[in-house]
């Protein structure tokens, strides 16, 4: 295994304090002499305040270099992280910037691939980037080597970057490295995954969990008190890995797109997941107190068009590297020379395309603008007009189109012309003079053909759903009905987590049936401590026999059957979903405000 480096910050100077007491005897020569030890003592006893301690990170950003060309929130670029992180360090010098890998550009989860050598030049910009960032060190992934041993060599020998990976044998790579900040040691390591050996031109990696064991013991054995894991293994491997091996106070993940929280605490490991291609820059906030982390705060700040780009960065990138990187309202960007010093743009003004969008003036949840933003993009000439439901002319094409649901967009037919047509086809309906976009792309929120009851709430939530407490207490107020996310096969029920999700909610219908009183403190104390078995604990002196009778008989299931029905009607497969009015439909990412809940449904 390669000696480590360790890389110091210098320990900012202390001054010595004279004290003159009022009545001293000592002699002048004594009185420097215990002024001097005084002194030695301070720079020898070990500080035990807090210090506060922030590590940036990134990871699967695939050489993203602009922002993304998102309908909604077109946030990221490589010019936006500079400055955010140039701010972020001038306010705490005591900062480390990492990155778990997949930093090159090219393979299966590039978005924006193109050809092979504009791949490898978006690369180099990218490489140099992250040097002009100053990344503190970078894990190595698979994609690293999809140009090859020869490019990835070449280039990191080019780069002032410091390449970690444990269980891979190259003299160009560190297995680790020691950082001293704040007077604090931190120890970061690489791991990369052994999907990177068909590619890796014959360099020899080594089993990653017994490499990374050996990285955490060494590391430990030589005074480091913070362990930091760069991993490219995938998810489930990390998992394993952190079960086995003690130690790693933070890991880093990689190789995966996969996300459905930026980070997770084990009993020993702070798990953290970097955004996807760095449209958010990761932020962990460590206060750490007599060499251990006493509390942490995990942020994903957003890189929006709010945030200026750093001159420096803008000053190596190309203006383009094809036509999607050249934008400009009401016209069609050719990008010439394209990744090149030279690239530039050329505009012609573009086609105008109409788009008629049927919405109501009474649904407050049908926003149009993410959608509209998506679709300007496709095409420049986008010519927007709205149409009101109910009136006659909304209503005829509502009848005509079998439209069910709310917003409803129609695209001229002479949208068939543009280049962007063939890519977006799929997701639209021939109708009469119009192309309609497919309500499973669009979404819809209102809809046209269900009676209006004023005032009626439907829930669709899952139970085991991390944030259903909190959903409950919310949403109590409103008197919500209650339907399970769990679907009918007939024979059976099947859901999410599987029996034990579908057996709770055939518990929890009959707890319905037969005492409704006390429905919603029983679903409540579930939903509190949903992984415990003893649900019997939740029903306060209720007869658990008769729920057992009923939950396990044809009764809990056509109970169940009946109480998932809306379900299967409106296609509800998701949670926390809402039906408000019985007519307008929408879903929350976690738990709303009751303040948020209340326009909607008391409006």
């Amino acid at each position: 295994m390669k000696k480590n480096i360790s890389a110091s910050s210098s320990r900012p100077q202390a001054k010595c304090l004279v004290f003159k007491p009022a009545a001293c005897s000592l002699q002048p020569s004594a009185t420097r002499l215990i002024l001097f030890f005084f002194c030695l003592l301070f720079f020898l006893i070990p500080s035990s305040y807090a210090q506060e301690i922030t590590i940036l990170y990134t990871g699967d950003t695939h050489a993203m270099l602009y922002p993304c060309s998102c309908p909604i929130e077109s946030d990221g670029g490589i010019a936006r992280r500079a400055t955010l992180i140039k701010q972020i360090k001038a306010s705490n010098p005591a900062t480390l910037l990492l990155d778990s890998g997949g930093f090159f550009a090219g393979g299966l989860l590039d978005e924006y691939t193109q050809n092979t050598q504009l791949d490898m030049e978006r690369t180099k910009i990218n490489l140099k980037a992250m040097a002009a960032m100053k990344y503190d060190a970078v894990g190595i992934g698979d994609d690293e080597f999809n140009f090859g041993r020869e490019f990835f060599q070449d280039n990191i020998d080019r780069s002032n970057l410091t390449f970690l990976s444990c269980n891979m044998k190259s003299d160009k790579v560190l297995p680790y490295i020691i950082k001293d900040i704040a007077g604090i040691k931190i120890g970061i390591i690489g791991a990369t995954t052994l999907a990177a050996v068909p590619k890796a031109g014959g360099l020899k990696f080594t089993d990653p969990k017994v490499a990374v064991g050996d990285a955490v013991s060494y590391l430990r054995k030589n005074g480091v008190k913070i362990v930091v894991l760069l991993s490219h293994l995938g998810e489930s491997e990390d998992l394993n890995l952190i079960n086995d091996i003690p130690g790693i106070d933070i890991l880093i993940t990689g190789h995966t797109r996969a996300k459905d929280r930026p980070y997770t605490k084990t009993v020993n490991t702070l798990v953290l997941r970097p955004d996807w291609q760095a449209r958010r820059l990761g932020k962990l906030s460590l206060t750490v107190e007599h060499n251990k982390i006493k509390s942490y705060k995990v942020e994903e700040l957003r890189l929006s068009d709010r945030i200026a780009d750093e001159q420096n960065i803008i000053s190596i990138l190309p203006r383009c590297f094809s036509d999607a990187g050249c934008k400009k309202e009401g016209s069609v960007g050719l990008c010439q020379n394209p990744g090149s010093v030279n690239s530039s743009c050329v505009f012609n003004k573009a086609n105008k395309i109409s788009l008629l969008i049927i919405t109501s003036r009474d649904c407050i949840s049908c926003n149009t603008e993410g959608l509209v933003n998506f679709l300007k993009k496709q095409f420049p000439g986008l010519d927007v007009s709205y149409l009101y439901y109910p009136n006659q002319k909304a209503d005829k094409l509502v009848k005509d189109f079998a439209i069910f649901g709310l917003p409803a967009y129609l695209l001229g037919k002479e949208a068939e012309k543009e280049k962007s047509f063939d890519s977006l086809k799929i997701n639209l309906e021939k109708k009469g003079d119009f192309y309609m976009l497919k309500p499973q792309f669009s979404g819809f929120s209102y809809l046209v053909n269900r009676k209006k009851i004023k005032g009626r709430l439907d829930l669709f939530l899952s139970l085991y759903d991390k944030n259903s407490k909190a959903l409950l207490d919310t949403v109590k107020g409103f008197n919500p009905a209650i339907h399970f996310l769990a679907t009918d096969l007939k024979d059976k029920f099947d859901s999410h987590a599987g029996n034990l999700e579908v057996e709770e909610y055939l518990r929890a219908v009959c707890v319905q049936k037969y005492y409704p009183k006390n429905f919603w403190d029983y679903i409540s104390c579930r939903a509190k401590s949903i992984n415990s078995s003893w649900w019997e604990d939740c029903l306060g002196g209720l007869d658990g026999n008769k729920i057992k009778s009923c939950a396990k008989g044809n009764e809990g299931a056509l109970l169940l059957r009946e109480n998932i029905s809306l379900n299967k009607e409106l296609q509800v497969m998701f949670g926390p979903t809402y039906l408000a009015d019985n007519q307008e439909i929408f879903a929350s990412k976690g738990v709303p405000s009751k303040e948020e809940l209340r326009k909607i449904i008391k409006r």
